[in-house]
């Protein structure tokens, strides 16, 4: 079995590459690092380990961004195998496996020989995401913190709280969609959230779908209708606790397969924290899986 390290040294808070690097050098089985440089280099590194056909486990040492790019390099080959080292400041998506996560997945000898399963994927317009997809205010304020991150002086806080005044204050909440999901159809009607979960968490711990599961072939979607400024504050924290079945006249759900939706302006849609934008979107269950490793005794079980 092969074992590749992807490491990306951008990722987190200062001194996780060294921590992490210390931990590697201990490591009782033979391994590979490389790190990446650019954006796109940890899909490449991934594509290339999976398409050898030898049997191979990928560690994307970074945060959400890094592992989505190592599953969109090795989605659908049987023979790799793919994980997380939570080097980032949100690993949305390990947060399934329970608060602890962090110390259960950088024991890397036990994450070395834990079982794997294989999870679904989404397809959002060819990008595949294994976390969530998000095309609302949630979309458009996550798009722009990475903006204010590039300005002077503005720390990580900072570019939150600038993004978040930004679009909810100055923009307004909802945009006019297209959204069909299942049978259910609204035609150019104000939206305000639209989430596809095939993970239970993003935005640093928002938990929309707590059933949420990523191996049951279920994609659970949720679309939150126009609301004004003191209702969306009001909501936003049940919202982020998964009671969205206590408002049906504000959120709609469904749990299937696919949603379309598309506007005469540009979506932002955010999938695992990348960000795209098009005017059409087709989010859908993916035709590829990943395998997905983890340290035995750590479960992905549906929140209580």
């Amino acid at each position: 079995m092969r074992h590749l390290f992807i490491v990306n040294p951008a990722a987190g808070k200062r001194g996780t590459t060294r921590h992490l690097e210390d931990l590697l050098a201990r490591l009782s089985f033979p391994h590979e690092v490389v790190y990446t440089k650019d954006a796109g280099d940890a899909e490449a590194l991934a594509r290339q380990a999976a398409a050898r056909g030898e049997p191979v486990r990928i560690y994307a040492c970074g945060g959400d961004g890094t592992l989505n790019e190592v599953v969109n390099g090795a989605a659908g080959r049987e023979q790799a195998a793919v994980t997380n080292v939570p080097k980032g400041t949100g690993n949305d998506f390990l947060k399934i496996f329970g608060p602890d996560y962090r110390r259960l997945f950088y024991d890397l000898e036990a994450l070395a020989q834990g079982p794997q399963t294989a999870f679904d994927l989404i397809d959002c317009n060819g990008k595949l995401g294994i976390d969530v997809v998000c095309a609302g205010v949630d979309a458009r304020i996550a798009a722009d913190v990475h903006r204010y991150k590039d300005w002077p002086l503005v720390t990580g806080k900072g570019a939150y709280v600038l993004a978040l005044v930004e679009n909810i204050f100055l923009k307004g909440i909802s945009r006019p969609m297209t959204v069909q999901m299942g049978e259910a159809q609204w035609s150019q009607a104000p939206t305000s959230l639209l989430c596809v979960c095939n993970g239970r968490y993003y935005g640093g711990g928002f938990m929309p779908v707590g059933e949420a599961m990523p191996d049951d072939g279920v994609l659970d979607m949720l679309r939150v209708r126009q609301v004004s400024l003191l209702t969306f504050l009001r909501l936003v924290g049940k919202y982020a606790k998964g009671l969205y079945r206590q408002y049906p006249e504000l959120i709609d759900h469904y749990h299937g397969q696919q949603v379309t939706f598309s506007a005469p302006e540009t979506i932002t849609a955010v999938v695992d924290g990348e960000v795209m934008r098009d005017v059409r979107f087709t989010v859908k269950l993916s035709e590829k899986k990943i395998n997905f490793f983890y340290p035995a005794g750590a479960g992905y079980q549906k929140s209580k």
